[in-house]
Formats: C-alpha cells, sequence, structure tokens
C-alpha cells in the first residue's frame, strides 16, 4: 500500500492520468520499474486534512519556520532521478557571467557620472532618458542606490555580473521554483 498526498501522482500512477511533463516522466518510469519488485502494489490518495503531520510539515516548509529538532530536513539540490532523454544543461550563474561580452559596461556607470559630474551622453535622446531616469537613484558613500517607488527605501544597485549570481542562488536550494513569485521577488529585493 502506497500512500501520497498529490492528487496529480496519485492519479498518474493508477493509470486514471497520463504524464505531460518530461520530468515527471522519469519518476513515473522508475516507479514502473520497482513494481515489479512487489507481488502487489496499491496507490492511495491520503486528502491533506487527514494527514495532519505532513500538513504540518508542509507548513513549516512553506513559512520557513524553525523545524523543530524531531524533524529531519534534507534539501535536495538536483532531482534524484535522470531523465531519460538527454537535456540540454543550463550552465550555472558563474558561466553565465562569463558568457556576457567584456565589451559590455557597467550599467550604473553612466548614472555616478551624470550625479557626481553631471556628464551626459552626446546623444539628445539618451541624454533625456538619463535624465529622466536618475531621478531615482542617488550615492550613498560612493554606492549607487535607487529609491523604492512606495517608501523611498533605498536599494543597492549591483553590476550584471553580480545580479545573475544573485538570482541563480535565490531560483536554486531548497526553495528553487517552488516559492510563489511575489516571494521570490521580495526574496530578490
Amino acid at each position: 500500500m502506497v500512500y501520497g498526498d498529490s492528487t496529480l501522482v496519485i492519479n498518474q500512477l493508477n493509470k486514471d492520468w497520463s504524464c505531460s511533463s518530461e520530468k515527471m516522466d522519469a519518476y513515473y518510469a522508475k516507479i514502473r520499474k520497482l513494481e515489479g519488485k512487489f507481488y502487489g502494489i496499491e496507490y492511495h490518495h491520503v486528502v491533506r486534512d487527514q494527514n495532519q503531520p505532513a500538513d504540518q510539515l508542509s507548513k513549516i516548509g512553506s513559512s520557513r519556520a524553525v523545524v523543530p529538532s524531531r524533524v529531519f530536513v534534507q534539501d535536495l539540490l538536483v532531482p534524484s532521478i535522470k531523465e531519460e532523454k538527454e537535456v540540454e544543461e543550463v550552465p550555472p550563474a558563474e558561466q553565465l557571467v562569463l558568457a556576457v561580452p567584456s565589451s559590455v559596461t557597467d550599467w550604473r556607470e553612466q548614472f555616478i557620472k551624470y550625479l557626481t559630474n553631471s556628464k551626459v551622453p552626446a546623444d539628445k535622446t539618451d541624454t533625456e532618458c538619463l535624465i529622466h531616469q536618475s531621478k531615482h537613484y542617488v550615492l550613498v558613500d560612493g554606492n549607487l542606490m535607487r529609491k523604492s517607488a512606495k517608501e523611498g527605501v533605498l536599494q543597492k544597485c549591483v553590476p550584471q555580473d553580480e545580479g545573475v549570481k544573485l538570482l541563480h542562488e535565490i531560483h536554486s536550494g531548497s526553495c528553487g521554483n517552488h516559492a510563489a513569485s511575489r516571494n521570490l521577488v521580495g526574496k530578490a529585493f
């Protein structure tokens, strides 16, 4: 007897629903191989309301609360099953930074030059855009900061390569893509 709280997974294993995701196909295939090692197997869906321990654990995980000492936590940073098909791997953030052409200048330079020396680009349109956009920026101890729209909170401006590393770090780890988009945006800021 196998019990699970995911309607999707249980219905796929009971062959009521089909798999439409390549990642799920890999898990589905692995489970089908393991089924041969049992005399019989049944999959049952447990409604979360009837599974209080699992419900409490999911609430702890989603709220980032302190994990009780009796609970063991293991962050899975990579899928536990390799997909059967060859998948193009996404390069880590360090390689993405190297992929940025070296001729690309730091986006912050034009704002810093304008705020310190009032230097503007030669093109009239670029100058107007820079002056308009620079109203949202201020220099604090030589660091470029952006004033948030509502509260006026200062947010540190980072170069592109550092931003890519930060976003990679935010999108990986225990939350990964499971966090809501609003949480990821808040985490980035």
